[in-house]
């Protein structure tokens, strides 16, 4: 376990999508619990201070590290400069608070948070043509280069509802880069209807960030065979924290400490907290992990 630390995502309790979830939990409370649970780092969510200071004030009384945070960048819709500017302006919150993983998702044309938005067939790269695919890929290795400037990684996120969402998006995307992290996303891969083992067996080696979410399958099943939007998928339950549902966790934690991996796990439950107890749920999740990893 030296070679991994485990955090917790804080859209288990405070959801940055749908905004009513988790509207009523304190966001000292959700780390406290974090603290319970047994985690040693946190994500950021919505309600953490702007100042990376701020951020310290808040994380270094509980023992707490930052793992990482989200950047949305729309690289094939928007011009370099404001791109760049934008990506500072994150890296240096995230720098000034303790964190070397900058976590990126393109979202030109991401429809994940609008729940009148079908999530379709998986098509969203088809979206882009060529130049606008290009410019994208281009400045996600301009902005990893840049990354690694500063000490910090990068880390893509698949995700549903945005242009990189299945296991081909993703085979894609590591195709046309050469210095982007991946961030393998266990929830999100399955709920496309892949098997993230594939994509961890052939990317590993791009790996720079872990996000165990598991999947109720057949929830998945039924969200894709009906067009479902992503907001009534999560509503509906389609996420759970590892353990509770159908992704082999023992396999992907046994390839992950095979590969030589070092580096965050971040338990992640996009649930309804009134539905299910965020900790409860955390505790189950990092428990899995701690059991599978041998520790």
């Amino acid at each position: 376990m030296s070679r991994f630390r485990i955090a917790a995502q804080p859209i288990n309790w405070i959801n940055d999508d749908f905004k009513d979830l988790g509207a009523d939990t304190p966001l000292e409370r959700a780390l406290d619990e974090m603290v319970e649970a047994g985690f040693s780092g946190t994500e950021l969510g919505h309600r953490f201070p702007e100042s990376g200071a701020a951020i310290r004030m808040l994380l270094d009384p509980r023992g707490l590290s930052l793992a990482g945070a989200w950047h949305s960048t729309h690289l094939a819709s928007r011009p370099w400069a404001e791109e760049l500017v934008a990506f500072d302006r994150h890296a240096d919150r995230l720098q000034s608070a303790g964190a070397s993983v900058i976590i990126l998702a393109e979202c030109t044309g991401a429809i994940h948070g609008d729940g009148s938005k079908p999530l379709g067939k998986g098509d969203q790269r088809g979206q882009l043509d060529d130049s606008a695919w290009r410019a994208l890929c281009e400045g996600l290795d301009r902005l990893a280069q840049r990354a690694a400037a500063r000490g910090m990684k990068t880390a893509y996120h698949p995700h549903m509802g945005t242009v990189v969402q299945t296991a081909a998006d993703v085979d894609a995307l590591m195709a046309d880069t050469r210095d982007l992290g991946l961030l393998l996303d266990t929830g999100h891969l399955a709920f496309a209807g892949d098997d993230p083992m594939i994509t961890l067996g052939t990317h590993g080696a791009r790996v720079t960030h872990v996000h165990t979410k598991d999947v109720r399958f057949a929830v998945a099943r039924q969200a894709r065979a009906e067009g479902w939007s992503f907001e009534r998928a999560v509503r509906a339950g389609v996420f759970t924290a590892p353990g509770d549902g159908d992704v082999d966790f023992a396999s992907i934690l046994g390839e992950i400490n095979r590969s030589g991996y070092q580096g965050w796990l971040v338990v992640e439950a996009e649930q309804d907290p009134k539905v299910a107890n965020p900790l409860a749920y955390a505790k189950q999740g990092r428990a899995t992990l701690r059991r599978l990893l041998g520790a």
